[in-house]
């Protein structure tokens, strides 16, 4: 017996969007495990009440993402879930992605030497007019675009910050390799905005499409700003998991 999910045509959500999170959102509970078989389209189409020209608009979504792969004659599989990313006081791309069975990857796609302004003055606590470091990184997991971000270091603290990363691909290598040997999240905000053109470039979404929007300032050990960081990241690739309070 078919289960019928019933769709919402009246909250201004295209039709093929409301199938593809549905689906995706089964993808990440755990509900399609990575490797499984999806349903053939008729049967999904039969589920959410549409011709099989919408469902297969949803799967050819999510195909793009890379959360679905389709093989030629053998049907449609889960190639991947969402990445769960936590974020907390030791919050590392790398090994959040490698816990994840993924391969972590950070490409410099950008560099300049910039004076501070009052914001990043404040965001780093140092005097306004200071050479930072201006940084613009891209996130990867399995070759799938994940973030991107822009990253102010102070520039006399890791003068050789940009050779070492694009030498790594490793933020935290980056930094221990200028003696800086471990660091922790002050706090992190949260918001969203509509892709900006060049962003939509290195992330491969279209434009309009929303990303979230992470600004976070790490601490060194001493608890004085380290970094401050604002990255876009792809909303339909990576779920932001906030752990509760003490």
């Amino acid at each position: 017996m078919t289960t019928h999910t019933t769709l919402d045509r009246n909250a201004g959500i295209a039709v093929w969007r409301q199938i593809m999170e549905a689906l995706k959102a089964e993808i990440v509970s755990g509900a399609f495990e990575k490797g499984s078989r999806l349903p053939p389209e008729s049967e999904l189409a039969a589920r959410f009440g549409v011709n099989r020209h919408t469902v297969r608009r949803a799967i050819a979504a999510l195909t793009s993402e890379g959360i679905l792969r389709a093989d030629q004659g053998r049907g449609t599989f889960v190639a991947s879930a969402p990445l769960s990313y936590p974020i907390g006081p030791r919050t590392r791309f790398s090994e959040i992605v490698s816990g994840q069975d993924r391969a972590p990857d950070g490409r410099l796609i950008g560099s300049a030497v910039e004076e501070a302004d009052a914001f990043l003055a404040n965001q780093l606590s140092v005097p306004l007019g200071t050479l930072l470091i201006r940084v613009e990184s891209l996130r990867v997991a399995d070759g799938i675009p994940m973030i991107v971000a822009t990253l102010w270091f102070e520039q006399a603290r890791v003068p050789n910050f940009v050779a070492d990363y694009a030498e790594t691909g490793s933020i935290t290598t980056a930094l221990n390799r200028a003696g800086i040997e471990d660091y922790n999240r002050k706090e992190t905000r949260i918001t969203a905005e509509l892709v900006e053109a060049r962003d939509a470039q290195q992330l491969g979404i279209s434009l309009g499409q929303p990303v979230m929007v992470v600004e976070s300032v790490n601490l060194d050990t001493d608890g004085r700003p380290l970094q401050y960081t604002r990255g876009r990241v792809a909303a339909d690739r990576m779920q932001l998991v906030v752990s509760g309070g003490e």
